[in-house]
């Protein structure tokens, strides 16, 4: 079994949508003005396919082993989440919906918006390569901080994550529910 990582495709939004809603639950509703599942699988997979959200495929990444997508990251940088946010935003008023969308990480930072891998083929390590391969990107960029953010109840998370190099910086909100922001300094 060969695992590669590559930069998603449009094409690919309707293997990746679900694993994004799987990874960032009640937010995609938030995100998406939409509660019926169909409708935010529809909404998240465009968000993809488009090019001007956090979730396009430009910022997102896919682990494929022989060929499947088994696995996606989301990164992109803290400097960038303002405008894909209010491009969401915008979209989203044209449809009758008012939203905001709080920013996720600081303006110096890069940021894991979503790691997740397909309940089919967890426990190979892909979520550590997606991990490794963010930090690759980060090291290649010069270096710096690389980000995310974890709903306090997730101990287990939590635990992985702190393995990983990151430590907990600050309390964080979203969409009303605390997570902790958590921080690791890449070279």
């Amino acid at each position: 079994m060969e695992l590669t990582i590559r930069q998603a495709q449009s094409a690919d939004a309707e293997k990746i949508a679900p694993l994004i809603i799987n990874a960032i639950g009640d937010i995609a509703n938030h995100m998406t003005a939409q509660k019926e599942p169909e409708a935010v699988l529809e909404k998240i997979e465009d968000m993809i396919r488009g090019e001007n959200t956090r979730h396009s495929y430009h910022y997102t990444h896919v682990a494929t082993l022989d060929g499947d997508i088994a696995g996606t990251l989301v990164l992109y940088h803290g400097n960038q989440a303002e405008a894909l946010d209010r491009y969401l935003i915008e979209q989203l008023k044209e449809q009758g919906h008012e939203r905001t969308i709080e920013p996720e990480a600081r303006m110096d930072e890069w940021y894991i918006d979503t790691v997740s891998v397909d309940p089919s083929y967890q426990g190979k390590g892909i979520g550590s390569k997606l991990f490794e391969y963010a930090e690759a990107i980060v090291s290649s960029k010069g270096g710096g901080k690389l980000s995310l953010n974890v709903d306090i109840d997730k101990e287990g998370a939590i635990r992985l994550y702190k393995r990983l190099g990151y430590i907990v910086s600050e309390p964080w909100t979203i969409i009303g529910e605390p997570f902790h922001h958590m921080v690791k300094v890449v070279s």
